[in-house]
């Protein structure tokens, strides 16, 4: 989708090459913005139109009936897609988070994977426009366990004279 490569992704590669550098750039991202820290999120992809992260099944993310909480999905999509936007959004532009849409298809069992990926291409506008990006979370066996779409809402920077 965009050609030059930011900042995140570029740390993220340099620091993937490292012993435990996946590990520690995700825990760089969770002392950003401290919430997500609750699933602990490893990173697999982090590329400007792709970002993919994966969770341990573990109690601490589990529902009453065993199973991988509804919210921590939505936490787990909204991660994906947040840090593939900060991959991908260009210069000058900034965005956020606007709505999100989820469907759950199955039980969530076992350690599971988010993929989130642009649906149309995050360039730079004069006026702010709507990005909807697609995260669909897979169980062990390559199962869709959920998804959403993520609207987000990128704008030009403001500008300091």
């Amino acid at each position: 989708m965009q050609t030059q490569t930011s900042r995140l992704a570029n740390t993220y590669a340099r620091m993937s090459r490292l012993p435990f550098g996946r590990w520690l750039f995700g825990r760089v991202v969770c002392w950003r913005a401290p919430y997500f820290a609750t699933i602990t999120p490893r990173f697999l992809v982090v590329e400007p139109d792709r970002c993919e992260v994966a969770i341990r099944d573990r109690r601490r993310v589990h529902n009453h009936i065993g199973t991988v909480h509804a919210i921590a999905l939505c936490n787990l999509a909204e991660l994906a897609g947040g840090v593939m936007m900060e991959a991908g959004t260009p210069r000058g532009m900034r965005w956020i988070p606007k709505g999100m849409t989820v469907e759950y298809l199955k039980k969530a069992v076992g350690t599971l994977r988010a993929v989130a990926t642009p649906v149309v291409p995050i360039e730079v506008h004069d006026e702010g426009y709507e990005v909807p990006v697609d995260v669909e979370i897979r169980d062990p066996q390559e199962t869709a366990v959920f998804r959403a779409t993520i609207a987000m809402w990128v704008s030009p920077r403001a500008r300091r004279d």
